[in-house]
């Protein structure tokens, strides 16, 4: 509950900090840099070297692997067709194709399905969302960022990120099973445990809702896919087609059904990728979507 609490918390503070005069206007660049050099790479050294490689990660993986693949998809052949601007296409990729798997989704996993549904969330989020996003997501980043962008400019931007440089550390000592020491992994998580406070504050200082803006279409259209159509294909995917069965398979549906990711609208906002569009995404999609994982923990229920 404190994590949901927090949530709101730091939204509204961001908020808030927006009208404070004394406070220094685009501070939330600076918020969105830390994460991005920081954070964000902590996280990524903390958790990688521990995970433990084997076939049951294949249906937890596929949550993260297989949405972001569905929600490029889904995006790039609806925003060509409609004429839509590389900006607004690259933007509603990342946001709806990562969702809030770890800082919405822990609590709530933990809730309905104790620790061993924490466990397979766990999975989800770090071999899944996290290398997703340092891989595929600064891919999509650079390359509607800048519209027509050479291999060799996609490819130096993605080898250069910080959290991908950590995410390739981060494996070869997991091939190597190798870890820090103590001390640093202390470290490492304390500054990784500062994402999303940080993150949510600056979302909230970008923050503004428009009733006149033109987002509201593809804001709609964005939280109605990440909201109802990607656990709707990972419904029928896993449980109709694939048959799947048992704690891991529902838990997997339920973190598809998870909220944009907080980390991704720093991406986006970093990019240029409609900064407005994404934290309206966050702003309005992660309370919107506790009515929506109600509904499908109905449905896992129930049928």
């Amino acid at each position: 509950m404190e994590n949901i609490i927090l949530i709101f918390f730091c939204l509204l503070l961001g908020i808030i900090l927006q009208r404070a005069k004394d406070f220094p206007v685009n501070s939330y660049k600076t918020l969105n840099q830390f994460i991005i050099y920081v954070a964000l790479p902590a996280l990524v050294l903390f958790y990688i070297p521990k995970i433990k490689i084997n076939s049951t990660l294949l249906f937890p993986l596929g949550i993260a692997w297989i949405g972001f693949i569905l929600s490029f998809v889904f995006f790039y052949f609806i925003g060509k067709r409609l004429g839509w601007s590389n900006k607004l296409i690259g933007c509603l990729i990342l946001i709806a194709g990562l969702g809030n798997t770890s800082f919405v989704g822990f609590p709530i996993i933990q809730a309905l399905y104790g620790d061993e549904g924490l466990k397979t969330a766990i999975i989800i989020d770090q071999p899944g969302t996290f290398v997703v996003l340092t891989t595929f997501g600064i891919i999509t980043a650079t390359f509607f960022s800048r519209g027509k962008s050479s291999f060799r400019l996609i490819i130096s931007k993605m080898l250069l990120f910080p959290p991908f440089i950590a995410t390739v550390f981060a494996c070869i000592l997991n091939l190597l099973k190798v870890d820090f020491p103590i001390e640093l992994q202390s470290v490492f998580q304390k500054l990784g445990s500062t994402i999303t406070p940080i993150a949510l504050v600056a979302v909230g200082l970008q923050l503004t809702i428009d009733r006149r803006s033109k987002h509201w279409g593809f804001l709609a259209l964005g939280l109605f896919f990440k909201l109802m159509i990607t656990p709707a294909f990972f419904y029928l995917f896993y449980k109709i087609i694939l048959h799947g069965k048992g704690l891991v398979i529902d838990v997997s549906i339920m973190e598809s059904a998870m909220a944009p990711m907080i980390t991704g609208t720093i991406l986006a906002a970093n990019y240029g990728l409609k900064p407005k569009l994404s934290t309206m995404m966050i702003g309005i999609g992660i309370p919107f979507s506790f009515v929506t994982l109600a509904f499908w923990y109905w449905i896992l229920t129930t049928f």
